[in-house]
């Protein structure tokens, strides 16, 4: 039997939710919820989503929407719903409408570890999600980091890690945020990617910085890791392509930025041009010629994107599929990842 999905919330993440989980072949997608019009509502008409309502149609109907219901009747279908709300709400919907109609949910990287108590990456620690009426997909950037540090820990071991998050200013579609002519870090140490990345890789040491700038196309980290072990920069290379979901790019492909990254994923015809892997630079792969257990590397996220393939994972396990890996490689196979 398929697994029977509800989006609440079709916004950046929600509308890349709502079309993966369509591409799956175990799951359903009851439909989507809208609380206004926009060419959103008009996509989601077009693909033949049913359009349930939150607080009113309000210029639904206005506009040629009809509505399918309201979340109620979503609520009755379902069995997991992927909140996509901005932050805040997803906490809000749990205690309002998930827990009283005994519905399971994954809320975004906006809400806080607590509010669900288990926050996920598949390939990091799938099992802890396993049966949960609750989970929490952490955000694009903790994402990232998980992903590559997780296959670094677990070939090198880790001593402790000290990355800085170059983020975008704003998403590409975003027209009220982001700076224009500024470099605006963040006022506090850590960032609270650090400690986020701790709720999946409990036992990693990390301290984080973070800044944004003029751009809209990706995030980019850089990070210093002390190992364990000595390393040399071709096993990390080989370490980096032989883990899911992550994409070693490279200098003489000319993805030399992020904008370039962004036009080879629109050229391979990837949905929406949209990258979910992890991209390292192998020439921006470094270990310290002294003492060889220093590793230094840029990856690129993007924001996007990175988080969608977690959220489907995260419905197979909070509804008892055990094998993590074979949930990965199903929906890396939907996702085209190789």
């Amino acid at each position: 039997m398929a697994i029977k999905v509800g989006v609440v919330g079709y916004g950046t993440i929600g509308k890349r939710v709502a079309d993966a989980v369509a591409m799956q072949k175990d799951m359903k997608l009851i439909g989507v919820t809208a609380h206004s019009y926009s060419f959103n509502t008009e996509v989601a008409k077009a693909k033949g989503y049913k359009i349930f309502t939150i607080d009113g149609d309000g210029d639904l109907k206005l506009n040629g929407i009809i509505p399918d219901g309201d979340i109620n009747n979503l609520l009755e279908e379902a069995e997991v719903i992927v909140d996509a709300t901005p932050k805040k709400i997803g906490k809000e919907n749990i205690a309002k409408y998930y827990k009283p109609n005994k519905i399971k949910a994954a809320v975004q990287g906006g809400e806080k570890h607590e509010v669900t108590g288990t926050s996920f990456v598949a390939q990091c620690n799938y099992d802890e999600a396993l049966g949960k009426d609750y989970v929490r997909i952490v955000s694009c950037n903790t994402t990232g980091l998980c992903r590559t540090l997780h296959a670094v820990n677990e070939k090198y071991g880790i001593s402790s890690v000290h990355a800085t998050m170059i983020r975008r200013g704003a998403d590409p579609g975003d027209i009220h945020h982001g700076p224009i002519n500024a470099i605006v870090p963040v006022l506090e140490m850590p960032s609270h990617h650090g400690p986020d990345v701790q709720t999946v890789l409990h036992n990693v040491e990390i301290f984080t910085t973070a800044l944004s700038v003029p751009s809209t196309l990706m995030h980019l980290h850089t990070l210093t890791v002390d190992l364990k072990k000595k390393a040399n920069v071709e096993d990390v290379v080989e370490l980096f392509r032989n883990s899911t979901r992550i994409r070693v790019v490279r200098n003489a492909e000319h993805l030399r930025s992020t904008a370039e990254i962004m036009e080879f994923a629109r050229d391979i015809g990837r949905l929406r041009g949209d990258m979910p892997e992890i991209c390292v630079w192998k020439e921006a792969i470094g270990i310290t010629a002294n003492t060889h257990n220093k590793l230094l590397y840029m990856q690129a996220i993007h924001q996007e994107s990175d988080v969608i393939p977690e959220n489907i994972d995260a419905i197979r396990a909070m509804t008892g599929f055990k094998d993590g890996q074979k949930s990965i490689e199903m929906t890396n196979e939907s996702f085209g990842i190789k």
